[in-house]
């Protein structure tokens, strides 16, 4: 498999990234080990996750996924073959937000702890926070660096102009700069990423691992009618595309995954691989079966006729 690098960094990545949101919420831990072990057999060994994870979920708090990780690298011995990627500044609870330096102090020994590591590979602001100076944020990254915490930073939810402030204030402070970019972007999202973001991250080489690659299921094809939603965990997050636009979009996935006998969502995903601007998409699974799905789409590589029919149907109106 052909390792790709994350914008400036030193690290090489997979084609596809682990998503494990799900870890805590839809995988309990014993699901969850298997998947990972499933992952990290199929040669991947990229995670994504955040202390944020899955406080969502009834009972939870927050910290649930990157617990399950921790305890399975503990349990498994591994954590040199694993690189993980996590996030803070999301609301872990009162007064536990944001990008201060206290506050970046306090979250990454949290995610340490729970991780059960001394390294966070890749370490992500979660969202901006127009409350703390930007200068304040990079230093308090620099330092995490410095004493070996985290080695390289990245940026996720940023506008283009404030991801442009924090790449020049790094350039000029000699502060680390943000390597990656976690923005929304899928064949039926494409409008928050396409156009000055996405300009600004081939420029200036930002990797970017989008979220919500397949669009909560929606281009799996499982979703067709308001009947297929009813009652599902994720029903309500894909209601928004059982319209004319998206039964377009997975029209012309269904047609293209006939032709390379894969299925819709392998050939969501191979659209966004060839993207030239991605490095690593976001996918999630929650069975062994859905796995596999994802390592096989790793493998397509769409023809430039694919493509153009997947561009255009998704093209946003």
């Amino acid at each position: 498999m052909e390792k790709r690098k994350l914008g400036k960094s030193s690290l090489e990545v997979p084609p596809i990234t682990f998503g494990c949101n799900v870890f805590g919420w839809t995988a309990d831990e014993k699901t969850s080990f298997a998947l990972l072990d499933a992952w990290l057999d199929a040669g991947f060994n990229f995670l994504d996750t955040a202390d944020v994870y899955a406080r969502w979920h009834p009972g939870n708090s927050g910290g649930e996924s990157e617990t399950i990780i921790g305890n399975w690298l503990k349990a498994r011995g591994n954590r040199d073959r694993v690189l993980l990627a996590t996030k803070l500044g999301m609301e872990m609870g009162p007064d536990k937000k944001g990008l201060s330096r206290a506050y970046i102090q306090t979250a990454v020994e949290a995610s340490l702890r729970r991780l059960r590591t001394d390294t966070i590979d890749l370490y992500r602001s979660h969202r901006d926070d127009p409350d703390t100076p930007i200068e304040e944020t990079l230093s308090a990254y620099a330092e995490l660096i410095k004493q070996g915490k985290v080695r390289e930073i990245g940026a996720s939810n940023f506008s283009a102009d404030r991801l442009a402030d924090s790449l020049r204030i790094s350039a000029e402070n000699g502060l680390p700069r943000y390597q990656s970019l976690q923005p929304l972007y899928s064949l039926v999202e494409r409008t928050e990423f396409e156009g000055p973001l996405e300009d600004l991250c081939m420029a200036e080489t930002v990797g970017v691992i989008g979220y919500y690659s397949l669009a909560s299921g929606f281009l799996t094809g499982k979703y067709r009618s308001n009947a297929d939603v009813a009652g599902r965990t994720r029903g309500p997050r894909v209601e928004k595309y059982l319209n004319d636009y998206g039964r377009g979009v997975l029209t012309a996935l269904d047609e293209v995954a006939q032709r390379y006998e894969a299925k819709p969502g392998q050939i969501a995903l191979a659209w966004l691989i060839a993207r030239p601007s991605v490095t690593a998409p976001i996918a999630s699974a929650t069975t062994l079966e859905q796995l596999s799905d994802l390592v096989e789409a790793a493998e397509i590589e769409l023809d430039e006729d694919s493509i153009r029919k997947l561009d255009e149907a998704s093209k946003p109106g």
